[in-house]
């Protein structure tokens, strides 16, 4: 039976179980390793000697060898070492993290088999700027940009293009007092231009802002394009960024087509990363031209499938990782 590695942490959502229940249904077996029980836990060891290279990844269930796994689904790794800073000297600390990311990473990176995601591949996807170069260059619209830490570059850019938004390149939190606080896009016009001083410590991406006839997800599994649609202006505090208002939309999204020349491109912009899973945000402007804004190399799919009847995107990702879909070849060492 063919093993199938999901790399996740224990508090990941039920989008896990319904991809492992489509797995087995593919008589594959799931082996979970969690990264927030690494290292005290679960533990990953790799020896070459004899001329060869093996490698066992260790849980409380199994030690498994890693060349019996056939497909790996790099899907998160939050919380790495969780519990580590309770239980060693404060000043080890730091440098046994480098190492425990290090070895981690190293260790996903080396699979010579195929893996749905892998930490080079979520850096790569990291940048927003290279999304926005590639989508521009296959022919899909994307709006006037900049980014910057220069704010005379900033306030040049929003004196030429009047209604401007400004949004941050990754998931940019603030935390005080054990409370966290999104960063959400926002508006930006010139009343806010002294606040503009602030790039030279932070850059941020400011860009044109598209009116929204409807704002799409777009989630791609090998082939497979699921796009689901929102008119995210009938809500106040949906209309610059959704996510503000995203637990009352969330079963507010409706599915729909893309037309196929949009589709095309799409699935062109995962051929061009090579990679199985992306999911797209676009805008659709009131004359319907199809604006794309970002991919996410892991972005969450849940709620959108549970639109789907059956959890089609589940379906997928478990068709993909056993090998009953067409995926990319992304098997580097093999």
């Amino acid at each position: 039976m063919n093993k199938i590695l999901i790399i996740t942490h224990t508090g990941d959502n039920f989008s896990i179980e319904k991809v492992t229940e489509y797995i087995e249904k593919n008589n594959c077996e799931v082996i979970r390793f969690d990264v927030d029980l690494y290292p005290l836990q679960n533990k990953l060891s790799t020896i070459f000697q004899d001329g060869e290279w093996v490698s066992y990844l260790e849980t409380a269930d199994a030690k498994i060898r890693v060349d019996d796994v056939a497909a790996v689904w790099y899907r998160r790794a939050y919380n790495i070492g969780n519990g580590l800073k309770e239980e060693m000297d404060s000043k080890f600390y730091g440098a046994a993290m480098g190492e425990i990311r290090n070895t981690l990473f190293g260790f996903l990176e080396s699979f010579d088999c195929y893996s749905l995601g892998k930490p080079s591949v979520y850096r790569r996807l990291d940048s927003k700027e290279e999304q926005l170069k590639i989508a521009d260059k296959i022919g899909l619209k994307i709006p006037a940009t900049c980014l910057t830490n220069n704010p005379e570059e900033a306030k040049q850019f929003i004196i030429k293009h009047k209604n401007v938004v400004a949004k941050m390149q990754t998931g940019f939190a603030i935390y005080e007092d054990g409370v966290e606080s999104v960063v959400f896009t926002n508006v930006v016009k010139e009343d806010k231009f002294e606040e503009l001083e602030s790039l030279l410590y932070c850059p941020m991406q400011f860009q044109k802002m598209i009116q929204k006839k409807r704002e799409l997800r777009v989630t791609v599994v090998g082939q497979d394009v699921y796009a689901f649609e929102i008119d995210s202006q009938q809500f106040e505090d949906a209309k610059v960024d959704w996510r503000k208002d995203g637990v009352n939309l969330i079963d507010k999204w409706l599915p729909t087509e893309l037309p196929k020349d949009i589709e095309e491109k799409v699935l062109e912009l995962l051929d061009v990363y090579n990679v199985d899973y992306g999911a797209l945000d676009i805008i659709v402007s009131p004359e319907d031209d199809y604006y794309f804004i970002e991919i996410n190399a892991a972005g969450e799919f849940f709620w959108l499938d549970n639109l789907t009847e059956g959890n089609l995107i589940s379906k997928s990702i478990a068709d993909v990782l056993c090998d009953k879909a067409p995926r990319r070849n992304n098997m580097v060492l093999a």
